[in-house]
């Protein structure tokens, strides 16, 4: 259980700190003259949106994985470890395709438009747009039991949440300052790694 919960600690962080998360919001804020009272809470209901689809999916995916766990023993000791992997590895390859992790509208789509439908239209493409990355860690959570589902959930959503905001509140001081591109191009390298990681340190504590 415990590797468990610093795998789920540290996939939020990671989770947490990419750019096209929340960079948006800092750059739509500044455009539309927000204050940052009013970005940081624009970030939280855009983060909770986010965050409340891929639990839900996550749940069903848990859930899944612990009902076929109770009755397959492989599925706890191979299946789960090599689900991980296998979403590390798809990972890991798409950062050489350079694709973007892109679930914000682009600004551009945002210009001119009410407060009210610049927040709604953040939430929404948020909430449509869950991340897979911590989906397939679900499934390994499952094999852990119920509580493990529950415990990931709840580490998923602080540290998401948390997390976006603390980093808007720091950007929004000064976005300059803050080289994120790092991030942005080597985002899905590094949670492909983090998930390969995991399913080894899934298989090999077992055995």
């Amino acid at each position: 259980m415990i590797e468990l919960i610093g795998g789920s600690i540290l996939l939020s962080i990671i989770h947490a700190a990419i750019p096209n998360h929340w960079i948006p919001v800092v750059v739509i804020g500044k455009a539309e003259q927000w204050s940052r009272k009013e970005m940081i809470g624009v970030t939280a209901i855009a983060s909770f949106a986010h965050t409340l689809s891929t639990i839900l999916l996550g749940i069903v995916i848990g859930l899944i994985g612990y009902k076929l766990s109770d009755t397959y023993h492989i599925i706890t000791d191979v299946v789960a470890p090599l689900v991980l992997v296998f979403m590390g590895l798809i990972y890991f390859s798409l950062s050489f395709r350079h694709t973007e992790h892109e679930h914000l509208p682009a600004k551009e789509k945002l210009r001119n438009k009410s407060k009210p439908t610049i927040i709604t239209a953040l939430a929404l493409s948020m909430f449509f747009s869950p991340c897979l990355e911590i989906e397939a860690y679900y499934f390994t959570a499952g094999t852990h039991g119920k509580l493990a589902i529950w415990l990931l959930s709840a580490i998923y959503l602080i540290v998401t949440v948390a997390g976006s905001i603390l980093l808007v509140t720091l950007a929004s001081k000064s976005i300059e300052k803050f080289k994120w591109h790092f991030l942005e191009h080597h985002e899905k390298k590094i949670t492909g790694i983090v998930l390969i990681a995991l399913g080894l340190l899934s298989y090999f504590i077992k055995h």
